[in-house]
């Protein structure tokens, strides 16, 4: 523990408690670890790098300074419940703190997806929980099938998500990304620019975005011809014409 992080946990903390949890109200027990003190873990265990529960909670234990700042720590059965169940907390922590990202107000942001792999057996993906939600697809980019999930963002030019998804990999991406867009309404502001690959043509998706106040911008497909492939045929046509 430093103090550069000591005093960042604790403006962290302030935010939390000021503008993601709500003030207790009613009667019961006050919890060892309020809401605002379980977020701020969270946070803290991202930044430092912590993919393991288990490893967090043992450096959390070890380290003194950790019981300085947090009084009750709970054990890894304890915290994962509470994160699990303080879902919409986390949800509403990470977009307070994009939004007061400078990158957040940027008017370019961008889309693609990306596939993710969970099994590379038959077993596994017999046996996997995911069977009901994941599936095989294909990744032109390295141009192999893949069993699993599709992670679709939606971010600014310095990488910071905006928003995202998990996907069948089946699904199409421009039925994917609408239906984004549309459950996050609430985030898009008129004359936002989204910038995507050649895969998002087509006019039903044009409509969708143009409705929503999108300006849509992306490359055109290898088979459309380009307006100077066009003029120049054009061109050459018409001066054979007048030959006599």
């Amino acid at each position: 523990m430093t103090k550069e992080l000591d005093a960042l946990l604790t403006e962290l903390y302030v935010l939390v408690d000021d503008h993601v949890v709500a003030p207790r109200t009613g009667r019961g027990r006050t919890p060892l670890l309020s809401d605002s003190e379980l977020l701020t873990l969270a946070v803290a265990q991202a930044l430092l790098g912590f993919r393991s529960e288990r490893r967090w909670v043992r450096h959390l234990h070890a380290d003194p300074a950790w019981r300085a700042l947090f009084p009750y720590l709970p054990e890894q059965s304890g915290l994962h419940r509470r994160l699990k169940n303080a879902r919409p907390l986390l949800c509403r922590a990470i977009l307070v703190l994009a939004q007061r990202c400078p990158s957040w107000f940027d008017d370019l942001w961008m889309t693609d997806a990306t596939p993710v792999p969970c099994g590379t057996s038959r077993e596994t993906v017999k046996r996997s929980a995911l069977a009901g939600h994941a599936g095989y697809g294909y990744c032109a980019s390295h141009s192999r099938y893949y069993w699993g999930l599709k992670l679709y963002l939606v971010c600014t030019g310095d990488g910071m998500p905006i928003m995202w998804c998990l996907a069948h990999p089946k699904l199409g991406e421009r039925e994917v990304v609408a239906a984004l867009l549309t459950h996050n309404h609430d985030l898009l502001r008129t004359g936002q620019i989204l910038l995507a690959d050649k895969g998002f043509a087509g006019r039903a998706f044009k409509q969708i975005t143009d409705a929503m106040g999108l300006r849509l911008i992306r490359p055109d497909r290898a088979t459309r011809p380009t307006p100077t492939a066009t003029s120049a045929v054009c061109g050459s046509g018409s001066s054979r014409s007048t030959r006599p």
